[in-house]
């Protein structure tokens, strides 16, 4: 067994099998690759360096180039995001490329690097199904992400109905379902590159194995399944809170509409009665309270005018 390491380029190497992991690639790790194996095609080496945020499937005649994205939450930014990790899987070797940040291919490194047992079980056998082992972490990896979403949205459903919480809502509304989208992008562009490799690792492997990468693509399809119904409902109580809304506001305008139309018969009565002209009541010493008792009548009189058309 051997661990090479230079600069963000790590060797690892049991029997006739080899693991080249890069961690944020840089233009002199990919040369280091390029001199490790010539066979790589350049443009494969090239999308290996860039980040080309789609995923895709190369089949070339000695090695399947992957490139797949996997969702990751940003605590700095509290946005899932995408994040690449292209694979260069031959016969008797697998190459990583990624940005460093997914804890299973970094738990896959250390614990191959520090426990014989583990570089045995996992490295002592066929270049697929170390690649098999790799995609099965990091596809279950996206478990607990889709778990926590349905948490938020959870949450929302219990809160949607409460009073005085509209500005916190819509927030938590659009925060989750900004991650859902994310992770159902993510998700809808994977499984047709899971399904591929499906289909084309028997060139590598005969016999169960297989059944292993079908089942890979059924994890797959019940994480697009989740964050499917995870959208509809985040969409649904989307709609649910505007339509909470605008009835609040609804009501908030007939309130006020109300008041406006009780305050103009009043305007007109008080306007009549303060001209300086000679008018009815004017000599008399009780000619407030009568005015007083007139604009009463009068807003007693609309509201039950407009509780009996069921205005209000």
């Amino acid at each position: 067994m051997t661990i090479i390491r230079v600069m963000g380029l790590t060797k690892l190497t049991y029997g006739s099998f080899t693991w080249y992991d890069i961690n944020d690639p840089t233009i002199h790790d990919i040369a280091g690759l390029r001199r490790a194996l010539p066979r790589l095609s350049e443009l494969n080496l090239e999308d290996a360096l860039s980040n080309i945020e789609r995923p895709k499937f190369d089949y070339e005649d000695d090695y399947m180039f992957v490139v797949l994205l996997f969702p990751l939450f940003d605590r700095k930014t509290r946005m899932t995001r995408g994040t690449e990790v292209d694979f260069f899987v031959g016969k008797d070797f697998v190459v990583t490329v990624h940005d460093g940040v997914l804890k299973p291919l970094l738990t896959t490194m250390n614990t191959c690097s520090e426990d014989m047992e583990t570089r045995m079980k996992l490295l002592g056998g066929t270049s697929a199904h170390f690649f098999y082992v790799l995609l099965d972490r990091l596809v279950d990896y996206m478990f607990p992400l889709l778990y926590k979403i349905e948490s938020n949205i959870r949450q929302i459903e219990e809160n949607i109905f409460e009073e005085q919480r509209d500005v916190n809502l819509i927030q938590q509304i659009a925060l989750a379902r900004r991650d859902a989208i994310a992770v159902r992008r993510i998700i809808h562009q994977q499984l047709p590159i899971l399904t591929q490799i499906e289909h084309r690792i028997s060139t590598y492997v005969e016999g169960e194995l297989e059944d292993y990468f079908g089942d890979l693509v059924d994890h797959a399809q019940k994480a697009r399944d989740v964050i499917d119904e995870d959208f509809e409902v985040i969409t649904a109580l989307s709609n649910t809170a505007d339509s909470l809304l605008t009835h609040r506001l609804n009501a908030v305008i007939r309130v006020l509409t109300v008041i406006s139309v009780i305050m103009l018969p009043l305007s007109l009565v008080s306007g009549i009665f303060g001209m300086n002209v000679d008018l009815p009541l004017a000599e008399r010493t009780e000619a407030f309270v009568i005015i007083c008792a007139i604009m009463l009548a009068i807003i007693v009189g609309m509201l039950a005018f407009f509780r009996v058309r069921k205005w209000i």
